[in-house]
């Protein structure tokens, strides 16, 4: 579903993607992991266009969206939904407006449909009659899970995770990982995932692919990361351990 061949990205004169190689398929649960300032994001957000490589292609079902013009990237666009780090809600807007924004962008349901469909993807993130609450009177468990409902709202064919768990207190950071692991196995979505949350990427992912100095060191299963006697894995489960 997604070809990343030889991506590079620079920023003030620093590579942060060196050449990144990466074939996700679909139907994949896949977590990309590596210390901060390694290009997790960067990758995640060049997925899907916010940001351009200087080099490389980065194929969406074949067709390369690297230098696309905006039309052309829109429509590619529909397939993701992206939950972003701090969730990215509009404080001016109701929990409804936010999610059934999607819909009143890019489609011409009538205001009852939008309104019905928000209710069920609010349902399926475990918040239903919240529809006119504002982002700050949720808490942030509460509005990570907004996002996700917002996200799912164009029915995705991939689904991005940024950060799911940063600002969360272990027991919310917990119920969330729990949520998007149901996610992926009830809508059969391809997922991808980055985060220095070991605990999250053990919980989401089915795969792992661990990034360092702007290069893909590491690409298998959750096991064989766990099991890895490669220096670079075990020097990062260890830098994660002493974070802890």
């Amino acid at each position: 579903m997604i070809e990343i061949q030889g991506v590079k990205k620079k920023f003030e004169g620093k590579w942060v993607l060196d050449g990144v190689d990466l074939s996700i398929r679909k139907g994949d649960t896949l977590v990309i992991v590596g210390k901060s300032g390694c290009g997790k994001t960067v990758l995640l957000k060049s997925m899907i266009g916010l940001i351009q490589p200087e080099h490389g292609k980065i194929l969406i079902d074949g067709k390369d969206i690297i230098g696309l013009r905006h039309r052309e990237l829109y429509r590619i666009r529909k397939k993701f939904g992206m939950l972003f780090q701090g969730a990215a809600l509009f404080d001016s807007m109701t929990v409804e407006e936010n999610v059934g924004l999607p819909l009143m962008e890019h489609t011409r349901l009538s205001s009852a449909e939008v309104s019905r469909k928000v209710s069920e993807k609010l349902e399926l993130v475990g918040l239903p009659g919240i529809e006119d609450k504002k982002p700050a009177e949720l808490s942030g468990g509460m509005r990570k899970r907004v996002g996700l409902a917002r996200a799912l709202m164009m029915e995705p064919e991939i689904v991005l995770y940024d950060e799911p768990t940063t600002g969360l207190d272990p027991v919310t950071s917990v119920k969330i990982n729990e949520l998007i692991a149901e996610m992926n196995d009830r809508l059969k979505v391809t997922s991808i995932a980055v985060t220095h949350d070991m605990h999250s990427a053990f919980k989401i992912g089915r795969r792992i692919a661990m990034l360092h100095s702007g290069k893909v060191v590491f690409d298998g299963t959750v096991r064989e990361f766990q099991k890895s006697k490669d220096p670079l894995v075990q020097g990062f489960l260890e830098y994660q351990r002493q974070e802890i």
